[in-house]
């Protein structure tokens, strides 16, 4: 990995897992790390149960827009997070990857995105920790 490495958020929409865990990234390691999401079926627009429960804690991802997984991004991505993209995340050798099994909070009530916010707050200090961060 380069001095800076880069982390790339896939799931299917781009507009509830991926884009908090972004948001969580980016709020807790700044400018040390490149940050990424994608989806494979982007949505037109992030969830906005899912801007409220980050709201709560002080992040505001209100500024990021779904966006298509492409091959450059991800090829071009140190750590590749999959949270159920399925099929549609590509493979690269010599990437680490890393597979969250989590709820989509797509229709879900705020209490239970509240707590798939948090368990993604806990798997991202994790993930910083392994970097070395």
């Amino acid at each position: 990995m380069s001095n800076k490495p880069s982390v790339l958020f896939v799931c299917v929409h781009n507009a509830g897992r991926s884009q908090m865990a972004a948001g969580w990234l980016r709020h807790l390691a700044g400018d040390t790390i490149e940050v990424r999401s994608a989806g494979s079926e982007p949505a037109d627009r992030i969830n906005p149960v899912a801007v409220e429960a980050m709201r709560e804690v002080g992040i505001d991802i209100t500024d990021q827009t779904p966006a298509k997984l492409t091959w450059d991004t991800a090829e071009a991505s140190d750590v590749i997070v999959t949270m159920g993209c399925g099929d549609a995340c590509p493979v690269f050798p010599g990437k680490r990857y890393e597979d969250w099994a989590l709820t989509d909070p797509a229709g879900q009530p705020l209490d239970v995105v509240r707590q798939v916010r948090d368990d993604i707050h806990a798997r991202v200090e994790g993930l910083l920790h392994g970097l070395g961060r």
